[in-house]
């Protein structure tokens, strides 16, 4: 786990190097001033030897300056190394989440994934800083401060030795039960992102359906149970300061009355009594610091296994070594394809799917919601692979394809039209960005989005709100289109995508399709049969399997299903050919 984490300080190597070694000189310091302080009241100030107290003074005072110097440069290096694994950390994530199949995510689900990205990386951020200073601080100042205590008066010392085991076994239990707590507490982040992310992505059927009140209780919930189960480990952690004020106290009660009995009995002298006061202190307060670095760093923990697991995983969908660069034609070729989401081999979603594509033909899917429609066109540019059998486009299998090339052959317009912020051009190019003007001016005509487009304030140059927000359904989904034919495809699919147009513009744009795209394959799956009904073929699925083929009239004879779609729609063929 560290080796993986240890991948992201990068660049930050020397400032991770330097800190530590900047936080140890400052600890020196810190044991080394004390027993100064202590020489100095009991060899001049006692004796009134006024040159010594300056003398010594000065030491102490370049000392202090030098360890103040140490601890401030230490602190803006740990900041700055820790910031920079941070940035380097959440770069790692999001470029390899970038090569996570649909399967991968949905493994990981995409608000636990934001999480991941967010709140975890910030806390491995804050445990790095900890570990650069106060994890190097804490042990290295206790140490000092025993070895000069100890120099001072081993019989004073011997205090140590009882009371510190009793503070450190309380410290652990403390720790020991709050540690879990910590670990459970991510999966209610993951609860409360989730519940965030529907309900801003929702907004509009929230406020449409009144349903503020339903959705501000799922919140509700989601925060108490981060609420209770903080509140709980840090009630246990608050045990830490009632623990050490007695363990202090005691010390300090404990050193008043064996140091006042040494120096009555000359074995000890005011100043060394004082120089032990602040070991004490030294000692028990790095004791409290380590319990605080624990309790952040079994926070980190739990962190850093939810962010290795995300490192970790493997795409499960890969460019082959040396994979073929050239698809040839929008040919398809589905040869005994099953597929299941989860291996589910008894109850897949698609079934023994037999169907051969010629490039250039125009095929409409339909079916019944669940059908397997839109799951048979994804597996076309691998965003899922199939579970057996086996699919070939152009007369090779797909999984020989390298996979930037396999993807930028197929332009695939899913159901769920997503415009990203940004200008329409800006938008567009995203199918190439590369694109003249020219090509998405004749793009958007193809798609019959032009004339919309130029109506706009600033024609291609709008600005497009978060989601799409200030365009309609139909002109979202006519941008997407676009988008799409801009990538210019050896296959197009559009997955429903014409569901918001109007039918004389659906008929309009596979009118268009047919006359200036030839030469593309395109597969049209809809719920209305006036969007397939002049396909070369249609396929019917039913229940993951394909129930029959053919042409409009063929299907209105010889498939059931098709022809109670049919007559369900009360479709006039007449009427919406053209």
């Amino acid at each position: 786990m560290f080796r993986i984490l240890a991948k992201s300080i990068r660049e930050n190597k020397k400032y991770s190097i330097i800190a530590p070694i900047l936080v140890f000189y400052q600890a020196l310091t810190s044991a080394i001033v004390p027993f100064l302080m202590g020489d100095l009241i009991d060899n001049g100030i006692m004796k009134e030897n006024l040159h010594y107290i300056w003398n010594l003074g000065l030491i102490l005072l370049m000392i202090a300056i030098s360890g103040i110097i140490a601890g401030t440069s230490a602190s803006w290096l740990a900041g700055r190394a820790a910031a920079g694994f941070a940035k380097n950390l959440r770069h790692d994530l999001f470029y390899h989440i970038q090569k996570f199949a649909f399967g991968d995510i949905d493994r990981f689900s995409s608000a636990s994934l934001v999480t991941r990205l967010t709140t975890d990386t910030n806390n491995l951020q804050q445990a790095y800083q900890g570990m650069l200073r106060i994890a190097v601080r804490a042990p290295s100042v206790m140490i000092f401060a025993f070895i000069m205590a100890f120099i001072v008066s081993v019989k004073m010392s011997m205090i140590f030795v009882v009371v510190i085991p009793i503070l450190a076994c309380g410290l652990f239990l403390i720790i020991k039960n709050a540690r879990p707590l910590f670990h459970r507490v991510f999966q209610h982040y993951d609860n409360l992102n989730q519940v965030v992310r529907e309900d801003i992505r929702g907004i509009r059927v929230v406020k449409s359906y009144v349903r503020q009140d339903t959705e501000k209780e799922k919140f509700n919930n989601a925060a108490n149970g981060i609420y209770k189960i903080f509140l709980k480990a840090q009630q246990i952690m608050a045990l830490n300061a009632p623990l050490m004020q007695l363990i202090v106290n005691t010390t300090m009660l404990l050193l008043c009355w064996f140091g006042a009995k040494l120096i009555v009995g000359n074995q000890l002298q005011d100043g060394q009594l004082v120089s032990m006061f602040s070991y004490t202190m030294q000692i028990l307060m790095s004791l409290n610091m380590l319990s605080m670095i624990f309790n952040q760093l079994s926070t980190a923990e739990a962190s850093a296994s939810r962010v290795v697991k995300v490192l970790k995983a493997e795409p499960t969908i890969i460019s082959p070594q040396n994979g073929i660069t050239t698809v040839e034609n929008g040919e398809i070729n589905f040869k005994h394809v099953t597929f299941s989401y989860d291996n589910d081999s008894i109850n897949p979603q698609l079934s023994d799917i037999n169907l051969k594509i010629k490039s250039g033909e125009t095929i409409g899917i339909i079916g019944k919601t669940g059908s397997g429609k839109s799951t048979l066109i994804s597996l076309i540019p691998r965003l899922y692979d199939v579970s057996t059998g086996e699919l070939l486009v152009a007369g090779r299998n797909v999984k020989d394809y390298n996979l930037k090339t396999l993807r930028d052959s197929v332009s695939l317009v899913l159901q769920d039209n997503l415009l990203f912020s940004g200008t329409i051009k800006e938008n567009l190019r995203w199918g190439n960005p590369n694109a003249t003007d020219e090509q998405i001016i004749q793009a958007c005509k193809w798609a019959h989005a032009d004339e919309f487009i130029q109506n706009l304030p600033n024609g291609y140059d709008t600005s497009i709100e978060q989601n799409g927000a200030n365009v309609s359904g139909g002109q979202m989904q006519r941008l997407c289109i676009a988008r799409a034919l801009l990538k210019q495809p050896k296959i197009l699919i559009l997955d429903d995508s014409t569901s918001a147009v109007d039918t004389h513009t659906d008929a309009e744009i596979r009118k268009t399709f047919k006359t200036k795209l030839p030469d593309i394959t395109k597969i049209i799956i809809s719920q209305r049969i006036s969007s397939i009904a002049d396909a070369d073929r249609i396929v019917v699925l039913d229940h993951g399997k394909i129930t029959a083929i053919g042409t409009h009239e063929e299907l209105i004879k010889n498939s059931k299903l098709y022809h109670d779609i049919y007559q369900s729609q009360q479709y006039q063929g007449d009427e919406n050919n053209g």
